[in-house]
């Protein structure tokens, strides 16, 4: 054994390297040049004071320098020039007689690193920007990017908590794995995962058939390496917590599995500390993070103590036994072939990070470094176990973790905030929910046009939460996990409803029930002006659902006892209100909205968006006013807006089908059938629905829309009335058929309507009958009719003239107007059957 040759260290050099400071053997090393060095135990940084304790100074944390000549000290690296081992000969090694190079931090000639820093700090000069990995990144924070600009609330219950998916969606069980199972025999990162935990470099790879070095120093900025476990089965960490083995490898170097030795041997994994390379720095570090110990939440892996061994300090969690998200992906890609997991599923992951998330944020900490390794599905329960990245919101210098991919782009400049975690999330549902790929280059902060993403173009909705959540301006994304939660639930009630054709609704936790339906009435049907009459823009905008009043706002119990008045009293009582608060301001708009006073309303939104900036309601009270105006297509963009604010909300997507109707009847179809198939309390959607596709031609797809608003519904009645009268009315005779004249007539009798009500329908039912009779004897229909009856009647010439005739007589009799009389009673002589007498 040879001995080492650093100065200040006493170390023995074994099989190339030093057993104490780990640094290579000196290749011939001169005695005098070593004796020009600094003295003994003296820190060779210019500057610098220190003294070096097991090979690194213990003030500025540089390692122990090789000897060298005197006169060829190694300058420090050039500032203009981060990633240069050398500011005079990037790739040559600057030992004292050495030709070799540099080679992935090491000479290929005498093992030597160059002249560094300490693991973690950037050489002078380095920018410490941009990273790849789970690195952290430098950066002054300039404060949080919530602004309330895009501020939604949240109060609808997303569901039963204590299961995944909110009670909603069923998802697979992943059990619990056995601790012992989890230990690697062989701990190893691969090759193609080394990288600089700094930026994000590759290093530690094979060069000439050469196998690559599992420590060393990043040849780019210098960050120390190593990916060699510092841990051994049956060390005792902390007097306390015996190591089984390595369990896995994440960006602060290897997690291993222990027992609790004075806590009834329970399973506990160990973690490593950032930046506790000496006593003072290991002894802030854990002072420092102490505050996760104080973290208790059902979806966060639980804290229990920080302990310090071997000059390296490491956080002591709880072991959650189960399977990652990622490795449930990847588990998943294996067995069926399938990319990605059922949007659902995803969906069902992502709620439960958030309430962890929204935990979190309420005591002042940010997460950072989300994404789908972090994460644990334990049989029915899902738990973030990586703390490692937590750093409190206030905190302006600490170093910021994340993973390319997944972080924020404002991180670098802003520092961490409540909109770039939740970014995070937005991130991890997109790699879960669809082939991603192209994530962490092309894509690495945006998402594919939706007409590439075969999921993003089936669920419109979750596309629109997708994008609002990543969008590169802090401000228009989600403010606070609840928020996102809320959209995220309806949005998630959207898709199983798609998938699997059964309705989940839940009340808004932002708008209230939908109003009426605009232009409907069994009264306003019967009369024959239409099918389906078409709906006028200011009826549309009255019968949509109104926003909710805030709770906090000091007149919301008064405004509550008014929802009942009429406009024009409405109107009066606001402004008599007691107090001229924001949302009564905000109700009298609305009463002027519904009054036809555009300009007043306009005024009284302008002041409640000086004093409740921001608030989306005025934009929506806006984009209503013009609806109601009988601008559409200037509404149209304005509702469009809210649907990308509020993708899990049913209102704005049913006031935009409304302004499409004209202009873009698919679009408009798509929206209604999207609403009503999620949710059966908007009749509105169905009737909308049944008018574009009659429009459209397709009768029968607008019967089948208007036969699903169920019989509870006090709309139901019209609906059967309007079915009836999309098999009759407008149609030439060729065009219907015997089946739907006998589906029509059974359809009014199970009405039960009476007198003049049934009689001007079964008049209709009649009429159109007797048409198609003629129709099928002239021989346009295939000659005479066989078989069938309509309201009793055969399907026949002459019974069908004498019900008619005995319904218009019925009609006329009841007529009080005398006009009308006369006209039923000419109908009558008209259709009666012809006799010989």
């Amino acid at each position: 054994m040879n001995q080492c040759t650093v100065p200040g260290c006493g170390g023995t050099v074994e099989d190339g390297y030093c057993v104490v400071c780990g640094m290579a053997a000196t290749a011939n090393p001169d005695p005098a040049a070593a004796g020009a060095g600094p003295a003994p135990g003296a820190c060779s940084e210019p500057g610098c004071s220190g003294t070096i304790a097991d090979g690194y100074c213990d003030v500025c944390g540089s390692p122990a320098a090789a000897p060298a000549a005197a006169a060829s000290p190694a300058p420090p690296p050039s500032s203009s020039s981060p990633s240069s081992p050398s500011p005079s000969s990037p790739s040559r090694c600057t030992q004292s007689g050495c030709t070799g190079a540099i080679v992935d931090g090491y000479c290929d000639v005498c093992g030597m690193p160059p002249s560094v820093r300490s693991a973690g700090t950037p050489a002078s000069g380095s920018s410490g920007g941009a990273h790849t990995g789970s690195g952290y990144t430098g950066s002054g924070r300039t404060g949080s990017t919530r602004t309330g600009s895009t501020r939604t609330g949240s109060s609808r219950s997303s569901g039963r908590r204590g299961m995944l998916g909110a009670g909603l969606v069923e998802v697979p069980r992943v059990p619990y794995r056995d601790p012992s199972t989890a230990v690697l025999s062989d701990p190893q990162v691969a090759e193609n995962r080394r990288y600089c935990s700094n930026c994000g470099e590759p290093v530690g790879r094979s060069r000439d058939g050469r196998p690559g070095r599992t420590e060393g120093f990043c040849a780019k900025c210098r960050t120390a390496f190593s990916f060699t476990p510092k841990l051994a089965a049956g060390d005792l960490v902390g007097g306390q917590y015996e190591v089984l083995g390595c369990i896995a490898h994440g960006g602060l170097g290897w997690i291993y599995l222990a027992l609790d030795r004075n806590v009834n041997d329970r399973w506990v994994v160990l973690k490593g500390l950032l930046d506790t390379g000496d006593a003072d720095a290991l002894a802030a570090a854990t002072a420092e993070r102490a505050y996760l110990a104080e973290v208790e939440h059902p979806n966060i892996v639980k804290i229990y103590n920080f302990v310090q061994h071997g000059g390296a300090g490491y956080i002591v969690m709880e072991y959650v036994g189960g399977a990652s998200l990622k490795d449930i992906l990847q588990q998943r890609r294996s067995a069926t072939g399938e990319q990605s997991l059922p949007v659902g599923q995803a969906i069902a992951y992502g709620l439960e990070v958030l309430q962890a998330f929204g935990y979190l944020h309420a005591q002042g900490l940010v997460y950072c470094d989300f994404k789908p390794d972090n994460v644990i599905q334990s049989e029915e329960q899902l738990r973030l176990i990586d703390l490692g990245g937590v750093r409190r919101l206030d905190d302006q210098d600490g170093a910021i973790y994340g993973t390319v991919g997944y972080q924020a782009p404002e991180i670098a400049d802003a520092g961490p905030s409540i909109s770039s975690d939740l970014y995070t999330v937005g991130r991890a549902l997109a790699v879960l929910s669809f082939p991603f790929k192209g994530y962490t280059s092309t894509w690495a902060d945006s998402l594919p046009p939706a007409a590439d993403v075969p999921v993003l173009a089936r669920f419109p909705s979750y596309d629109r939460l997708l994008r609002r959540a990543t969008h590169k301006d802090p401000a228009r994304r989600f403010q606070d996990a609840a928020e996102m939660a809320e959209q995220l639930t309806g949005v998630l009630r959207e898709v199983l409803a798609a998938e699997d054709g059964e309705q989940r609704p839940a009340p808004s936790g932002l708008f209230g029930p939908e109003r009426s339906v605009p232009g409907i009435t069994t009264e306003r049907l019967i009369d024959r002006a239409d099918v389906l009459p078409r709906v006028l823009r200011a009826e549309a905008a009255v019968s949509l659902p109104v926003p909710l009043v805030s709770g906090g706002d000091p007149a919301a119990g008064f405004l509550a006892g008014l929802t009942a008045l009429e406009p024009a009293r409405m109107a009066g009582a606001l402004a008599a209100a007691p107090q001229q608060t924001p949302e009564v301001r905000l109700a009298l708009a609305r009463v002027r909205i519904e009054l036809g006073a555009y300009d007043e309303a306009r005024a009284l939104l302008d002041a409640f968006d000086a004093e409740a900036p921001g608030d989306w309601r005025t934009a929506w009270y806006r984009a209503l006013a013009t609806l109601a105006e009988g601008r559409p297509d200037e509404a149209a963009p304005l509702f469009d807006d809210l649907y990308a604010l509020l993708p899990g909300e049913a209102a704005p997507k049913l006031a935009l089908a409304y302004c499409l109707e004209l202009s873009a009847p698919r679009d408009a179809a798509a929206l209604y059938e999207t609403v009503w198939r999620t949710d059966r309390q908007y009749i509105g959607a169905a009737f909308g629905l049944a008018r574009v596709r009659l429009d459209a031609g397709d009768r029968a797809a607008a019967t089948a829309a208007l036969d699903s608003v169920p019989s509870t519904s006090i709309h139901f009645h019209a609906a059967q009335v309007a079915a009836m009268a999309a098999a009759v009315r407008g149609r030439s005779p060729g065009d219907v058929t015997a089946a739907e004249l006998g589906r029509a007539g059974e359809r009014l009798e199970a009405l039960g309507l009476e007198g003049d009500r049934h009689d001007r329908l079964a008049a209709e039912v009649f009429e159109a009958a007797l048409d198609w009779v003629e129709h099928a004897a002239s021989g346009a229909g295939g000659g005479r009719p066989q078989g069938g009856t309509v309201l009793g009647a055969p399907l026949l010439d002459a019974p069908l003239r004498v019900r008619l005739e005995a319904t218009y007589r019925s009609l006329a009799r009841r007529a009080t107007d005398r006009e009308d009389r006369r006209w039923f009673v000419d109908c009558a002589n008209a259709v009666r059957p012809r006799t010989l007498l």
